[in-house]
């Protein structure tokens, strides 16, 4: 064991600390603003300080932590502003990539959407928080990522952590039950092929979302 992170063959030390401290960050343990000082983390998984620093420029690159002068890196901070302005900006753009998406999807993609449904299911009976939310950013991303416009992707990618922050501090509140199954209703639809039906759909996912956790 490294501290209580399990060695992994296939994982570095240093993507495990990473991991690890991002379970802090969306588990809400590590607050915004909170230091993370290199020399406390090394001494308390048992490791030297090169992991931790390559751990924490990988959480400072994927926008978890920041840098700031004389504090050295901390937890970043988001606003409901930002949120709000994020499912926004969302309920514009998914639609379009779904729409897109769905002039090449094939039964493979169909099965795969599904098998994420499966899998977000187990994580909220395992209550696994950051499995829920990497699992419902990668079946959300899938759309970002087939509707191969290359600006819809670069957005996705700087929206993703924002909203991974945001699910995580609103599920500490809102029980998971039935995500899994809102998720499935989504892939029934693309299953129709009604473009206009699935982006409604989606926006209207979005939309309740939205209503439910920003006011």
């Amino acid at each position: 064991m490294l501290g209580n992170i399990p060695i992994s063959p296939v994982n570095s030390i240093s993507e495990q600390v990473s991991t690890a401290i991002k379970k802090e960050i969306l588990s809400g343990e590590l607050q915004p603003g909170a230091r993370l000082l290199v020399l406390e983390i090394a001494k308390k998984f048992n490791i030297s300080q090169a992991p931790v620093r390559e751990a924490l420029e990988r959480l400072k690159s994927d926008g978890y932590i920041t840098g700031v002068p004389n504090k050295g890196s901390v937890v970043s901070t988001i606003t409901s502003k930002e949120i709000k302005d994020i499912f926004e900006l969302r309920e514009i753009i998914e639609g379009f990539a779904v729409r897109k998406s769905m002039e090449r999807l094939n039964e493979d993609d169909f099965q795969y959407l599904e098998r994420i449904t499966r899998q977000m299911h187990a994580a909220h009976e395992q209550e696994d928080i950051l499995a829920i939310l990497e699992l419902d950013m990668e079946f959300h991303g899938f759309f970002y990522k087939r509707c191969d416009n290359h600006m819809i992707m670069e957005l996705w990618t700087r929206m993703r952590m924002k909203v991974m922050r945001f699910m995580a501090i609103s599920n500490r509140h809102y029980s998971t039950e039935g995500l899994a199954d809102w998720h499935l209703r989504l892939v029934d639809v693309l299953r129709t092929g009604d473009t206009e039906l699935a982006e409604q759909i989606f926006i209207e996912h979005m939309h309740s979302y939205k209503s439910i956790h920003l006011n």
